[in-house]
C-alpha cells in the first residue's frame, strides 16, 4: 500500500514543479524580452536495500530549466532607446547582481546618471568586446542593424555625429543555453560565445515576453485538478489500509 502513496507523492513533487514554472512565468508576461521558462527534465533513482533492488523509484533534482527561443510581441514605441532583435539572436549584459556576463532579448535601455548604458533591469548593456559601454550626452541616438551606436553630442557642432560604441550581438549557433539559478540565459558549459553580429536590430521597437497567458493560465487549472487527484489517491490508500488492517484484526 505504501507503494501507492510514494508514487502519488511523486508525481505531487513533480506538480509542484510545474506549477512554480507556470506561476514565473505568469509574473513575468510584461517583462520585455522576457523568454518563457520550461521544465527540465527529471531523474528518478532506485533504491537498493540488501544487494537487491526495491520497487520504489524515487525522484531526484531536475536539469537546469530551459526556455522557450520563440520571438515575442514587437511593439513599435518610436522610442530612441527601444531596440528589438529582429529574429534570432542576443544582447550581452553584465548582470547587477554580479556573476558573469549573461545573454538576453531585453531592450528597454536608458543612459544612467554615470553615462553607462544599462537595460530596465538596471543591467549593463555590454559592447561587442563585452565591456561596458559609456554614452556622452547627446542630442539625439542612433542604433544601425549591426548595433552600432551614433550620436549628436551636445556639444558639437551642428550635423556633427560621434559613433560611440557597437552593442554586442550574437545568434548563439550551436551553443546549448540555458537559465541559471539567477535567471540568467548563459550556456550549459563553457564560456559565452563570441559576438558575430549577425542578428538585426531594429531601434525604436521594444519586444515583449514570449509568455502566453491564456494557455499558462489553462496550464494552471489542469496542474490544479491534477493535484486534487493525486491527493484522492493518498486518501484512497489510506481508506484502503485502514479496511485491510480492520479485517486483520482479532475479533473481541
Amino acid at each position: 500500500m505504501d507503494k501507492l502513496i510514494f508514487t502519488a507523492l511523486n508525481s505531487l513533487g513533480n506538480l509542484r514543479g510545474t506549477q512554480v514554472v507556470t506561476a514565473q512565468n505568469l509574473a513575468n508576461q510584461n517583462v520585455p524580452g522576457f523568454r518563457r521558462d520550461t521544465l527540465g527534465e527529471g531523474k528518478s533513482f532506485i533504491i537498493e536495500d540488501g544487494g537487491e533492488l526495491t520497487s520504489r523509484a524515487f525522484q531526484i533534482e531536475r536539469e537546469q530549466a530551459g526556455f522557450s527561443d520563440l520571438p515575442g510581441f514587437m511593439n513599435q514605441t518610436g522610442e530612441p532607446l527601444a531596440i528589438a532583435i529582429a529574429d534570432k539572436g542576443y544582447f550581452y549584459i553584465q548582470p547587477d547582481t554580479g556573476g558573469p556576463p549573461a545573454l538576453t532579448r531585453r531592450g528597454d535601455l536608458h543612459v544612467g546618471l554615470d553615462g553607462s548604458l544599462v537595460n530596465g533591469a538596471n543591467e549593463a548593456v555590454l559592447s561587442w568586446n563585452q565591456q561596458p559601454i559609456i554614452v556622452p550626452p547627446f542630442r539625439s541616438i542612433v542604433v544601425d542593424e549591426v548595433g552600432r551606436i551614433t550620436i549628436e553630442p551636445i556639444e558639437g557642432g551642428p550635423g556633427e555625429r560621434v559613433e560611440v560604441a557597437t552593442i554586442g550581438t550574437t545568434q548563439a549557433k550551436g551553443a546549448d543555453l540555458v537559465k541559471g539559478e539567477d535567471g540568467q540565459i548563459r550556456p550549459k558549459s563553457g564560456p559565452l560565445p563570441a559576438a558575430d553580429q549577425l542578428a538585426k536590430v531594429r531601434q525604436g521597437v521594444l519586444e515583449g515576453s514570449n509568455v502566453n497567458s491564456t494557455e499558462e493560465l489553462i496550464s494552471s487549472i489542469d496542474l490544479q485538478r491534477s493535484f486534487e487527484l493525486n491527493m484522492r489517491v493518498v486518501s484512497t490508500a489510506k481508506e484502503l489500509d485502514e479496511a485491510g488492517v480492520s479485517l486483520l484484526r482479532i475479533p473481541g
